[in-house]
């Protein structure tokens, strides 16, 4: 008896000269697509990450001024495709915050805590400035800066001043303009210094008396301020019989107006260079003057005239005044002697 041959119909499959035969089509598509869809989810893998964390400091400036304030300036690299960029500050305690795109174009930014949030505009690399106060403390005559970088970088320390303490070893130590340059690696440094010359720890006995010049200055400099002042305090009170009854106060207000720059100096001896030329200017315009003005006089940019006019307003030599949506600088009447 013969086996009878019965034909079996399945889904896929097509029966020909006794031979079975599977169609391919959709399986090979299929293993064409599987290379593609592996390649992209190696690229989201690998991109995602880079626009999180994507940063780096390119360059990383730091000058400290005679009253202890800090001025940071930071050049950054960063994602363009990023729509912001989160900034981690040396302190809370932040003033004249500038952020600037590739371009030199103004960003705009927000100060939130010890970060600040910047928005790129599809920048590559962003310069951010401000001034901070919590990277200096003093105890006595001895000033102490430090700070824990997370990368390399310089800091120029304050005019006329002497390190007596250093805990990290700079790359690089030189003198620019009368000023201590350093190199500094990152990690934790502390450095410790004073104004003046320093005392050596092991004097010779019985030495020859010396003097030091700038303390003497900086004790006797108040001192002959005050007895110059009482001095003229009496010198009005004699002239003042003597002032005709007919003259109007007005013009007694207006002689009270002219600023003694000279004073000022001697009771601000801290001041640098360029701040007294901004305050002879002021003193030469009656006494008060548009930040606008500033700039056109000395030719600076609006982010270097500000932070000078409020290091002046610091040290309690100006005070700055709203005045038509612009901002008016003027010289305070009365002055605070240093200690």
């Amino acid at each position: 008896m013969m086996p009878e041959t019965v034909e079996i119909h399945r889904i896929g499959y097509a029966q020909e000269d006794g031979m079975l035969f599977v169609r391919t089509g959709g399986i090979l598509e299929t293993m064409a697509k599987i290379p593609l869809i592996v390649v992209g989810l190696l690229a989201i893998a690998i991109v995602m990450p880079i626009q999180i964390s994507f940063s780096s400091t390119r360059n990383l400036e730091l000058v400290i001024y005679h009253d202890g304030s800090t001025h940071v300036s930071s050049v950054i690299d960063v994602d363009p495709l990023a729509p912001d960029f989160r900034a981690s500050l040396f302190g809370k305690s932040v003033d004249n915050f500038v952020a600037l795109g590739e371009n030199g174009f103004l960003l705009n930014s927000e100060i939130i805590g010890d970060q600040a949030l910047i928005d790129t505009f599809g920048s590559s690399n962003i310069t951010i400035n401000y001034d901070i106060h919590d990277l200096v403390s003093k105890e006595g005559r001895v000033w102490t800066f430090s700070l824990d970088s997370p990368s390399d970088y310089t800091l120029l320390m304050p005019e006329n001043s002497v390190i007596v303490g250093m805990s990290a070893l700079p790359n690089n130590m030189e003198v620019v303009d009368e000023q201590t340059k350093l190199d500094l690696p990152s990690g934790f440094a502390e450095i410790n210094y004073v104004f003046g010359s320093a005392v050596p720890d092991n004097p010779r006995p019985d030495p020859e008396p010396s003097y030091d010049f700038m303390t003497i200055g900086i004790v006797a400099g108040p001192i002959i301020a005050g007895v110059a002042g009482i001095v003229l305090v009496i010198k009005k009170r004699k002239l003042k019989p003597q002032q005709s009854v007919i003259e109007a106060p007005k013009a007694t207000k207006v002689s009270e107006t002219t600023i003694d720059t000279d004073e000022i100096f001697k009771l601000k001896p801290e001041m640098r260079d360029d701040d007294k030329e901004i305050i002879k200017f002021i003193s030469e315009s009656g006494g008060q003057v548009l930040e606008s003005d500033l700039r056109k006089k000395f030719l600076q940019p609006r982010t270097t005239m500000w932070r000078a006019v409020k290091r002046l307003e610091r040290l309690g030599v100006v005070e700055i005044i709203k005045k038509d949506m612009q901002n008016m600088v003027k010289i305070k009447e009365k002055l605070e002697e240093e200690e």
